[in-house]
């Protein structure tokens, strides 16, 4: 029994344990509302030196589990980060977003790229984790973070960011072969990554197919499904126990979809009821989510509303409160402040009838 008190909140709800409370972290928590982020972002203004430096790294991850005492600690990192190591250099301009140049858009750059060897190509990445599990122990759980190949593949392939995905599906539609291969060998590096980061002291992994939203559901079944499947299988074949969460941004249409992954737990974003989510997937799959981010601009008595409105539709097992995508520049601290404090008082705030 003693051991199960020890365990981090977070991971008393993957399992699936009744609580009296969800656990609560927020993604993108580490971020540009922070003032001490941004202080340390004019210092360091080069985004590889501050996700890449190990220092630099943990205090940025650490900036709001001091603040805010969240359930959740997630590597300050980017899903990109393991792309040099398989021979995708990659840069992240502020304001402007990801650059990878030259794009992949040849069956021959596909052909030349090789298999990810973390130890060598991402040293920074255990020594951070391991670090976060020293800082944060029984506190809460650190969460890893990686992205899914399809939208690995469509940063590599449109050499940025994009509104309509044009080149990327162009090549699904007439050069399918060079996609797969592409989408093959990213997914056994991602394998390889996620297994790098549990073994470091990850104790969740959240994957992010962000992209993956743009697709119908046929498409979505080809070239995004089965890669998400390839990841966890292989990740679960040696870390069985460690909880997989998988995420889409505009993923109303795709939960069942989602769950056929393999993960453990599906993160929501808003657009969908969380009470209808729970019933789509059924009780073996846990939420997370999926309050709007925009909601933290609104009132105290506004935000305390949707926090427990979303408790009580998500139900006291197999749920992780969170928003529905990461929390936006310019959402004023203390609401952020005031949603994790309303989060960690939910079961007094439940208790008072509606």
């Amino acid at each position: 029994m003693a051991g199960t008190t020890q365990l981090p909140y977070l991971l008393k709800a993957a399992r699936q344990e009744i609580l009296d409370r969800p656990p609560v972290w927020m993604m993108r928590q580490a971020g540009r509302y922070m003032k001490a982020y941004r202080e340390l972002r004019d210092k360091y203004p080069s985004f590889r030196e501050r996700s890449e430096n190990t220092d630099l790294a943990v205090e940025i991850s650490l900036q709001p589990f001091r603040a805010f005492a969240p359930d959740g600690v997630i590597l300050f990192s980017d899903i990109l980060t393991p792309l040099p190591g398989i021979g995708i250099p990659f840069d992240i301009i502020e304001s402007k977003g990801p650059i990878i140049d030259p794009p992949i858009r040849s069956k021959e750059q596909v052909d030349n790229l090789r298999p990810l060897n973390p130890e060598e190509s991402l040293p920074f990445i255990r020594e951070i984790l391991q670090t976060l599990r020293q800082e944060v122990g029984n506190q809460a759980a650190v969460l890893g973070f990686v992205g899914a190949p399809w939208t690995l593949a469509a940063y590599a392939i449109e050499g940025k960011s994009s509104k309509d995905y044009k080149i990327i599906k162009r090549m699904a539609f007439s050069e399918p072969a060079v996609l797969h291969a592409l989408l093959e060998k990213i997914a056994d590096a991602i394998a390889v990554y996620v297994r790098y980061q549990i073994d470091s002291g990850a104790q969740v992994i959240q994957m992010f197919d962000s992209w993956a939203g743009q697709l119908s559901p046929s498409d979505y079944d080809r070239l995004a499904l089965p890669y998400q499947q390839r990841v966890v299988q292989q990740v679960k074949a040696t870390h069985p126990d460690t909880p997989f969460i998988l995420y889409i941004n505009g993923s109303a249409g795709l939960l069942e979809r989602m769950a056929l992954s393999g993960v453990d737990i599906v993160s929501l974003d808003w657009t969908v009821d969380m009470a209808e989510a729970r019933q789509r997937l059924g009780p073996k799959v846990g939420v997370q989510g999926n309050i709007d981010p925009c909601a933290l601009f609104g009132s105290k008595e506004f935000i305390k509303e949707r926090i427990i409105e979303t408790i009580r539709k998500a139900g006291n097992t197999g749920h992780i409160l969170n928003l529905g995508h990461g929390i936006l520049p310019g959402t004023p601290e203390e609401n952020a402040a005031f949603f994790f404090e309303t989060a960690k008082q939910a079961d007094q705030l439940l208790a008072v009838p509606v």
